[in-house]
């Protein structure tokens, strides 16, 4: 069960800052997580990208995004 899924079935709901608090550590580890993957995409070997349906060129637009952006 992910964490969200956990508050949300939660009896009490979370005091406002608590909320917020939550928000932020998991928008910090969307980023992280999009951060790493990238980073892994583009050191992929053709082969690989082929096999997960990926070209180069799509593969390294994604690469070069900023963590933040989706």
């Amino acid at each position: 069960m992910s964490l969200q899924e956990t508050l949300a079935l939660s009896s009490r709901p979370l005091p406002p800052l608590s909320r917020v608090l939550v928000s932020v550590a998991l928008t910090v580890a969307t980023w992280e997580l999009r951060q790493r993957t990238r980073k892994h995409l583009s050191t992929l070997p053709p082969h690989m990208l082929r096999d997960i349906g990926v070209d180069e060129h799509t593969a390294l637009i994604e690469a070069d995004k900023p963590f933040w952006r989706d």
